[in-house]
């Protein structure tokens, strides 16, 4: 990802809001799969919240690592910023999107420093 595709993101409102195709491509999705999601799209911008903080906010306390799994293939990335779920021992975790950690690193940074 360029650095001003970063800046823009990180400077854009918190508020998700969803078009009519995006709410269908969330339907195809498990009902497990769209709770992640939807709880991740409430996390504020320049904020963190690890796998397990996630799983428990959505009423699955053990399922940190299926939490993982749901934000890996999300479709809509990073509408719904997945970036900012990280792992409890404070490591980056992984990151499916263009650029890896690197990119989920640059991507938290930039909101810090937009807020």
């Amino acid at each position: 990802m360029t650095a001003s595709i970063i800046s823009e993101l990180a400077n854009r409102s918190d508020s998700v809001q969803f078009t009519k195709e995006q709410k269908g491509i969330l339907q195809r999705l498990t009902k497990f799969q769209r709770d992640v999601l939807l709880a991740c799209a409430r996390i504020p911008k320049g904020q963190t919240r690890t796998y397990a903080q996630l799983a428990r906010s959505i009423g699955k306390p053990h399922s940190a690592r299926a939490v993982g799994n749901a934000l890996a293939i999300n479709p809509l990335a990073p509408l719904i910023p997945c970036h900012r779920v990280v792992r409890s021992d404070g490591k980056l975790g992984g990151y499916s999107a263009q650029g890896g950690t690197k990119t989920k690193m640059s991507l938290l940074l930039a909101e810090r420093r937009s807020i």
